[in-house]
């Protein structure tokens, strides 16, 4: 199965392995459905459910062009480069620089289709930082750079991390140099806020998951700051806090002597990590590693919670990830192991559970790969369980009725090496929800846990020197299917803290595994076919050879733009690479002998592509004087010239056993192998054009007839002398000829330089020497010619394939010693005139150039191979204008197509029209059979085929009952505008589709939710799982008699001999803790009364060693806030006498402890409490509130105050009815207008049962669809809602209807088409919403008609 797309120029980029100058940067998109990485001076996107290879973005070099458009006095070619190349930075140097920070835009799928096509707008933005201090803002959609931030300072700050922000709009905070801190707007590029906390090193930042506004960075030396952006813009209010405990931060390690005063902490302290990362189960508590210490931090609190020290067996930490759903913690090692942490009950503490190998042991080099990165993408399941009565459709969790109440959850950990593979790894947890005596368990697992590994990649492991290759075959093997462990991989186990681990190897994409040294692309003649036997010339192969630095063999597909194939050949680094004919490779290598005697040992090897052998040849036992200089293989591939510093070459017969022909005692500087002959045209091409006779056309008759006449077993070679003389020898067989060419009218003088670079084809030989001078002769005739480029000088030359009827036969790319490479049209009257210098865009220096020879039609474009020196390969398609042949540009290819060995199903990629449509059809509800295509064209069921083809296309929604909203035309158009995406497969995989098709059965808001889910929207997605419980709380609280049993049951009663206590407060606390379980990231939509208190008493545990005057207060707040006055009052009273605050301590606990009722008593306490306030003492104002019941005026208060969650806290535990509902509104209000949190406000908006002002969000924020699905779900649920409660019928009942059923058929029909909406006057909203979102509709109808089908 392939997918196909239009690709741009940038497609044929495979970048090389990321290194530790990257700063091991690597992001996971929303929803994990795309992960990008930095390696070298390009940002790789990769799918990690396919393991494929998406696109390369490589960052722009640094340019001195400051302004946005080109100047008049520039070149056409540079007239027409795309814009996004210049960049307004001075130039650094002439490349682009290491990729250091990435982070994905949190935006969502925008709804506002009127700025679809606006980047700012876009979801898939992707900020980059580099070690020149950069920023560029990309468009993954256009893959063009949006935006640049420029911080206007002449010294060139590297970026150490980025964060995206929330707040009036979106905002970049970003880390320059050791210590600025800089708060950027995304819209403007414009700098808004900054901060330097010199002399601290800030080494990361992080955004806190429950508020998008808030913000922290940590130094090297324990440094934290706690930074809010407020609305006003540039307005940011700030902590200082200090994290004590740990030891010296930097003590054993040296600064990096490349360090500088503006280098930032990864290049001042490049082997110390200290990584910061928020608990998204628990509000303000911060998890913090050091090399050695593993931390919680409180920031309400201001102090550590927990400190964990790291056993001295294991590396140190290097990241750390928590679990969205699980209290577990996993932190990467440096010494490439991953470490499992988990949280002990009734604590913020951390005990290890386990420590995994990430790098297998078998497969991989000698020595092991090191781990840069990892992620944790939740692709796979970004909701886990919810509670065990409520199983979610999107996770692949499995509940086991017979485990005793376990839930199972599966995890996907990408690993980036340094070797250019990404490693997958599926974690599989078993959570034992009844667990409670964890300490046993963390005492037995304080020891290191033995890790057994075996892994069989399909690989041929073997040895270089005995004649064998280690082969790592990557497009051959699809990824092992979900939650099965594949064949040879055995998972790895560990029991402990009530929970189960397993680690299994389930995907690998391998790149470039080292730095790219040589390239060499194949380009057989007739020749390599004849010495098999056969009688059709020798195809050519889309594939391209690479050497690398490690020794290993990388075999480029270009067609997949991938891997294909590794061969580990050397021991040392590949220095010479050819192509004998289309299916071996010759390469060599050498080491110099440092024993007494010297020399060189030379190491060649052919190796076979098919079967993957390499066989050396020219073995010696002893070191040679002179090491090899180079290879040169005829287009045939029988024969082989070895060239030697200062030695003799070798002629080899490249037979089953290799022979060596003659050796030549010549001073040769340079030597080429004529290319394949010029295909000659067709009859019918003869007489097409005439052209402008030059020195490389006017023989092509001679060419016909001096073909005719040689030998067609017979192949040359050119070459130059040192002192400058030139000349042509023939091979046929074993004899070795003079070729006697005919010598140009005027001879080459040697004092123009010596010869470094030769093309030759016949009839013509193209040299270049190291003044820049390049000239060309004509071997039949002698013509010759030249001309100066005004570079250094030439390297490499090589002409451009040919096919019939091409109206040139004179390109050649020439490479400079510079790096840098031009294009030149021989045929043209001044080919310096005419030259395509060498376009910025490819962003790095070139070490090796060739041309393709894939070209099968003259109108297709010219495509060129580079390996850079930032170790990456790039093809670069050359179109030349046929309007002037003196015009050559690079142009956007509009047909590339790209084969992928199954298809890329990321519904993210593609456009936006479309996939808004997409949304809006998972959201309708489809049936499964409609991402079926590929299987129905693969059954023998044709009329089932043709009816999917060409049926109506309605028939695939599901009929879900509900009302009709909007335009019901609209489905059927839909689904024909995604047809093309589903014909290909690439719409969603089988495994989500039968997740949909389980969620579909589930329920309206199930399918909303994996709606919203599949496109990244997380938050979304929660909410439409948490809405059926908020509406349904707002059912149940509003009905009479659920309030009258709220009253009785929930509100405590106070007495004057009964002081409340925790126990008798909270009349739900044992139903709270025996049906609570942790639900993960719904603790951020937590609103009913249950799971507010306990989270709040959970919390209390954590702060009972903190003993300061600040946490004192803090506690006893807390305390209260959970209806615990008992341990409040006995909290104040441990105040020493001596102390400060022991006088107001004690009269609080007076005050506290006296439940007296009485007016009187009341009114004092009110006018102390506002006294207190007027003071700044609110929180001892609210204590005296609670102590005199007026709960919902120290609601208020806390609100007034800032404290929303210590205030709904204890409106849960103290307010009922109304009295919560408002303390719910006035707390949704703040989420939305100042959090910019839509989907929790409209949680706690359904909770306190304001409807109106939930559809008013949705409209206020341009959501036509979701404000129109919404009303669906409530209907769906309230609907349901009445029927459960509704006593069924009597059969007299049934008797008395039954002569009335026909006439009341109609009106039944027409009611059951209304929503079913609870509230009042809410009539008009509802008209209002399905308005709007039929025109959404129909706008949306014509956008996707207007917009072209796009697979990637």
């Amino acid at each position: 199965m392939s997918g196909r797309g239009r690709a741009s120029p940038w497609d044929g980029i495979l970048p090389g392995p990321a290194s530790r100058s990257n700063g091991g940067c690597s992001d996971c998109s929303p929803g994990g459905a795309l992960l990008a990485y930095g390696a070298g001076s390009c940002v790789v996107i990769a799918d990690p459910r396919s393991m494929q290879l998406v696109c390369v973005l490589p960052m722009p070099p640094a340019s001195s062009s400051s302004s946005s458009s080109p100047s008049p006095s520039s070149s056409p070619l540079q007239q027409q480069l795309p814009l996004l190349l210049l960049s307004p930075f001075p130039a650094a140097s002439a490349s682009a620089s290491f990729v250091t920070s990435l982070r994905w835009s949190p935006q969502p799928l925008t709804d506002d289709l009127s700025s679809h096509e606006d980047p700012s707008n876009s979801h898939l933005r992707l900020a980059a930082g580099d070690r020149q201090g950069r920023i560029a803002l990309w468009d993954l959609r256009s893959r063009q750079v949006v935006l640049w931030f420029d911080l206007d300072s002449g010294s060139r700050l590297g970026i150490q991390d980025l964060c995206w922000i929330r707040s009036d709009s979106w905002l970049l905070a970003s880390i320059h140099g050791p210590s600025l801190l800089v708060l950027w707007d995304a819209a403007t590029g414009r700098c808004l806020w900054k901060y330097d906390a010199a002399p601290e090193y800030l080494c990361c930042i992080r955004r806190d998951p429950f508020d998008w506004r808030h913000f922290c960075t940590l130094s090297l030396h324990g440094f934290l700051l706690s930074a809010i952006a407020l609305g006003v813009e540039g307005d940011v209010s700030l902590q200082e806090h200090r994290i004590n405990g740990i030891s010296d931060p930097l003590e054993g390690f040296q600064r990096s002597e490349k360090e500088s005063a503006n280098s930032p902490a990864m290049v001042a302290y490049p082997l110390y990590y200290a990584s910061l990362s928020f608990s998204p189960l628990w509000r303000n508590v911060l998890l913090v590693t050091f090399p050695r210490e593993l931390l919680s931090f409180d920031i309400h609190y201001g102090a550590s919670l927990s400190l964990s020290q790291l056993p001295r067996t294991c590396g140190k930490f290097l990241d750390i990830i928590p679990d969205p759903e699980l209290d577990l913690l996993y932190c990467a090692h440096l010494d490439g192991k991953l470490s499992i942490w988990k949280r002990k009950l009734g604590e913020q503490a951390y005990v290890l559970c386990t420590m995994e190998e990430l790098m297998p042991s078998i497969g991989s080099s000698v020595p092991s790969p090191s781990v840069l990165s990892i992620a944790l993408c939740q692709s796979e399941s970004p909701l886990r369980t919810v509670r065990d009565e409520d199983i979610t459709f999107l996770s692949s969790d499995v509940v086991d009725s017979t485990s005793g109440g376990k839930f199972r959850s599966n995890k996907y950990i990408m690993v980036i090496s340094d070797d250019g593979k990404i490693w997958q790894w599926s974690l599989d947890t078993d959570e034992d929800v009844d667990t409670r005596d964890s300490q046993k368990v963390a005492n037995q697992n304080q020891s290191q846990s033995q890790v057994s590994e075996e892994s069989d990649l399909g690989t041929k492991v073997g040895s270089a020197d005995n004649g064998t290759s280690t082969s790592n075959s990557v497009i051959g093997s699809a990824p092992t299917p979900r939650g099965t462990p594949p064949g040879g991989i055995k998972a790895h186990s560990s029991k402990g803290s009530g929970s189960t681990s397993k680690m299994n190897l389930i995907g690998q994409l391998h790149l470039l595994s080292s730095t790219v040294t040589t390239l060499a692309v194949p380009s057989p003649s007739l020749l390599a076919t004849l010495a098999r036997g056969g009688n059709n010339p020798a195809p050519a192969v889309p594939l391209v050879a690479l050497g690398t630095q490690s020794g290993a063999i990388d075999i480029i597909d270009i067609i997949a733009n991938a891997v294909t194939v590794s061969f580990s050949v050397h021991n040392s680094s590949v220095r010479g690479l050819r192509w004998l004919g289309n299916s071996r490779l010759v390469s060599f290598s050498y080491s110099q002998v440092n024993d007494k005697g010297g020399g060189y040992t030379n190491r060649l090897a052919v190796i076979c592509v098919r079967s993957g052998l390499n066989r050396p040849f020219r073995v010696l036992q002893k070191p040679e004087r002179a090491p090899i200089r180079a290879l040169r293989a005829s287009s045939s591939g029988r024969y082989l010239v070895i060239l030697f510093r200062d030695a003799p070459v070798e002629v080899w017969a490249m037979t089953k056993n290799p022979i060596m022909l003659r050796s030549l005692a010549l001073p040769f500087t340079v030597l080429e192998w004529t290319l394949p002959a010029v295909p000659r045209p067709t009859p019918t091409q003869n007489g097409s054009s005439t052209r402008q006779s030059s020195p490389a056309t006017s023989a092509d008759s001679k060419t016909t007839s001096s073909d005719t006449s040689t030998d067609d077993t017979s192949e040359s070679f050119a070459f130059a002398l040192v002192n400058g003389a030139l000349g042509v020898f023939e091979v046929h067989g074993r004899r070795i000829r003079d070729f006697r060419p005919k010598w140009p009218s005027s001879t080459f003088a040697p004092s123009d330089g010596l010869v470094t670079a030769m093309a030759y084809r016949l009839p013509h030989v193209v040299m270049g020497d190291r003044l820049g001078n390049i000239r060309w002769w004509d071997v039949t005739t002698g013509l010759s010619s030249s001309f100066n480029t005004h570079k250094e000088g030439i390297r490499r030359i090589k002409f451009s394939p040919v096919v019939s009827g091409d109206r040139s036969r004179g390109r050649i790319a020439v490479l400079f010693y510079d790096n840098t490479f031009s294009i030149f049209d021989l045929d043209t009257p001044d080919p310096l005139a005419n030259s395509l210098l060498q376009p910025q865009s490819p962003g790095t220096l070139v070490l090796e150039l060739d041309w393709l020879p894939m070209r099968t039609n003259k109108d297709e474009p010219l495509v060129l191979s580079i390996a850079g020196a930032d170790s990456s390969f790039r093809l670069i398609e050359i179109n030349i204008g046929s309007r002037r042949t003196s015009v050559s540009s690079m142009e956007k290819v509009t047909a590339k197509e790209i084969y992928r060995p199954m298809p890329l199903c990321a519904p993210i990629l593609l456009p936006t029209a479309h996939a808004l449509a997409l949304r809006m059809i998972l959201q309708m509800g489809v049936k499964r059979s409609w991402f079926n295509y590929n299987s129905l064209c693969s059954s023998t069921n044709t009329s089932l085929l043709k009816s999917s083809v060409g049926g109506d296309l309605r028939g695939y929604m599901i009929e879900t009952g509900l009302p009709t909203i909007g335009d019901p035309v609209v489905p059927e158009l839909l689904l024909k505008v995604l047809d093309p995406y589903r014909k290909e497969g690439c719409i969603i995989d089988e495994e989500r589709a039968d997740q949909y098709e389980k969620a579909a059965e589930r329920g309206v808001t199930d399918r909303l939710a994996f709606a919203a889910s599949i496109f990244g929207e997380l938050s979304e997605a929660l909410f439409w799982l948490q809405l059926p419980h908020a509406f349904l709380h707002f059912l149940e609280k509003s009905s009479p008699s659920a309030a009258r049993s709220s009253s009785s049951v929930l509100q405590p009663t106070y007495s004057v001999d009964n002081v409340p206590s925790l126990d008798q407060v909270p009349s739900f606390e044992m139903a709270a803790q025996t049906s609570k379980k942790n639900s993960g990231q719904l603790n951020e939509l937590a609103f009913k009364k249950e799971e507010l208190w306990l989270n709040a008493k959970e919390r209390i545990s954590w702060h009972d060693k903190l003993d300061s005057e600040e946490a004192i207060q803090k506690r006893v707040h807390e305390l209260v806030s959970v209806g615990n006055l008992e341990g409040a009052v006995s909290l104040l009273l441990s105040t020493p006498p001596e102390g400060p605050h022991f006088y107001p301590n004690a009269l609080r606990a007076v005050v506290l402890s006296s439940a007296v009722s009485r007016s009187l008593h009341e009114l004092a306490v009110k006018v102390v409490a506002a006294n207190m306030v007027r003071t700044d003492k609110s929180l001892s104002g609210i204590h005296l509130l609670c102590a005199v019941g007026r709960y919902q005026e120290a609601c208020s208060q806390l609100q007034d105050a800032g404290c929303w969650t210590d205030a709904v806290t204890l409106a849960a535990t103290h307010l009922h009815g109304s009295d919560y509902s408002r303390v719910l509104h006035r707390w949704a209000d703040y989420v939305l207008h100042y959090e910019h949190n839509i989907w929790r406000a409209l949680i706690l908006y359904v909770a306190a049962g304001a409807m109106s002002e939930a559809l008013a969000a949705l409209r206020k924020s341009k959501q036509p669809d979701t404000a129109a699905f919404f009303l669906l779900a409530c209907h769906d649920i309230y609907t349901k809602h009445l029927s459960s409660t509704s006593a069924p019928p009597t059969q007299q009942d049934v008797v008395d209807r039954s002569g009335e059923e026909n006439g009341e058929e109609s009106e039944e029909l027409e009611e059951k088409m209304k929503i079913n909406f609870p509230g009042r006057n809410i009539e008009e909203d509802i008209a209002t919403v399905s308005e709007f979102f039929g025109q959404y509709q129909r706008k949306l109808i014509h956008l996707c008609m207007d917009t072209v089908p796009s697979i990637e």
